[in-house]
């Protein structure tokens, strides 16, 4: 589907228009939340923009982080009592410019009280089927375990297997090994091998993510510990990322940390902790929580992989 501007700007509105009825008929509430904080992420994989205050000192910290998701204030309001809610807006992540990337993007992140991500999984691809219907489109879907998918795809078991059994599988894509960790080849497994056969009209959904990848994630005691967390992609591209979400704040302490020492063995910044956060973790309900790349649905549903042709303005024309 070829789209001008104008066309563009349309099916964007009409996306924005069928999300909060959407949301809306299961009575989830619209919010908003600050884009700018005295913490940042952590994450080793996101760089984060800054910028520094420039009035009153009791205004607070003057350096003054860029969102890259809503999550950390969503979970604060979920913990002050608020329930099922949503954000639709903008984030921001440092670096990230491309074709399939843009530095400013539109992020949709929800949580449910009470559900667990296989849950969460369901109303996901509803969601997405949702998006689909607008264009005329369906798909087929698919819900697969981690570990089931990689034995089925490619006879290895990523739970198990050593770094040099996943290497081998890796060996046509001339991959520089410096530096990579067990998880680092799990990853490049899901993007070089796995994620580009997804067929197009399909929506494939994985779930239950080792225990070394549990991000925001609770982890499920077992033989071998499995992270409550799923991916959701529409054909080879990955839209949504959901965790059954970890409300432990003393754990959520260690994983900053962990990333923190991480930045440090790389020579990167170490960020500040999200301490607003930390006081209220222990006191956020049980719930699940996803966060879906709204540029990503829109290039599946116009059919290009060029995010450009999704924006008014991409980042070299803003």
């Amino acid at each position: 589907m070829t789209l001008h501007l104008s066309g563009r700007l349309h099916l964007r509105a009409r996306l924005y228009a069928q999300i909060r009825a959407f949301f809306a008929e299961r009575e989830v509430l619209e919010v908003e939340t600050p884009i700018l904080s005295a913490a940042g992420n952590t994450d080793a994989n996101i760089e984060s923009f800054h910028t520094t205050f420039s009035g009153h000192v009791d205004a607070g910290s003057r350096e003054r982080w860029m969102r890259t998701s809503p999550e950390f204030p969503l979970k604060r309001l979920l913990a002050a009592g608020v329930g099922d809610c949503y954000e639709l807006g903008r984030v921001f992540r440092n670096g990230e410019a491309g074709g399939r990337h843009n530095p400013e993007f539109t992020m949709l992140e929800w949580y449910r009280v009470g559900w667990d991500h296989h849950r969460l999984m369901e109303e996901t691809i509803a969601l997405v089927e949702t998006a689909l219907a607008m264009v005329g489109r369906r798909a087929e879907v698919l819900v697969e375990g981690y570990r089931q998918l990689f034995i089925d795809e490619l006879g290895i078991d990523p739970m198990h297997a050593s770094i040099d059994v996943l290497r081998a599988a890796l060996d046509e894509c001339r991959i520089d090994p410096a530096g990579l960790t067990r998880d680092d080849w799990l990853d490049l497994l899901i993007t070089h091998r796995l994620q580009p056969a997804f067929p197009p009209d399909r929506i494939t959904v994985i779930h239950d993510y080792p225990a070394s990848q549990c991000a925001l994630a609770k982890v499920r005691p077992g033989v071998p510990p499995m992270a409550e967390r799923f991916e959701l992609y529409l054909g080879r591209y990955e839209l949504a990322n959901g965790y059954h979400e970890l409300n432990d704040a003393a754990e959520q302490r260690r994983r900053f940390g962990r990333d923190n020492a991480l930045r440090r063995s790389r020579g990167q910044r170490e960020i500040p902790a999200d301490e607003q956060l930390l006081e209220v973790l222990d006191a956020m309900p049980d719930c699940a929580g996803v966060a879906l790349g709204i540029e990503r649905l829109l290039m599946c549903l116009v059919g290009t992989d060029a995010i450009a042709d999704v924006l008014s303005f991409p980042f070299n024309a803003a």
